[in-house]
């Protein structure tokens, strides 16, 4: 991974839109919980982002991804395409770099696309009643 161009990490982003969901944690146990509430950002009908290239400036504590950080980052989905290829593991059968097609993701149900809810539409106070478990997602931790 540390040998990867730019554009050839991008490509690994599968645009399941998982990672743009806001996550709780038990202050108690560490566990952590994934919800259908999406950043303000996050664009439910692509799983894109609205303004990728501000995103850290426009989200302070949107996480950017690297070569060097991904391996840390527990939360991040288990069917993330870069926790897998940091895992050493396979691509799915359904990413693009193996289908050719960006909707496969879409196609097969493992996107959170036309899910959410944005987080500007959502009073703090619900979000805890709005964990989820996405598909492929049994036991995030």
């Amino acid at each position: 991974m540390a040998e990867m161009s730019r554009t050839e990490w991008e490509s690994l982003c599968d645009g399941c839109g998982k990672c743009c969901c806001i996550r709780l944690e038990d202050e108690d146990t560490g566990q952590v919980y994934i919800t259908d509430v999406a950043c303000k950002l996050f664009n439910p009908e692509t799983c894109q982002c609205g303004d990728y290239a501000n995103r850290s400036a426009l989200v302070p504590d949107c996480v950017t991804l690297s070569p060097v950080n991904v391996s840390q980052l527990h939360w991040m989905p288990q069917t993330c395409a870069y926790r897998l290829v940091a895992e050493g593991k396979d691509l799915p059968n359904y990413h693009h770099l193996v289908t050719g097609s960006r909707d496969s993701i879409h196609d097969v149900g493992m996107s959170v696309q036309d899910a959410v809810t944005s987080e500007e539409l959502v009073d703090e106070n619900e979000v805890p009643t709005r964990i989820v478990i996405w598909p492929g997602e049994p036991d995030i931790d």
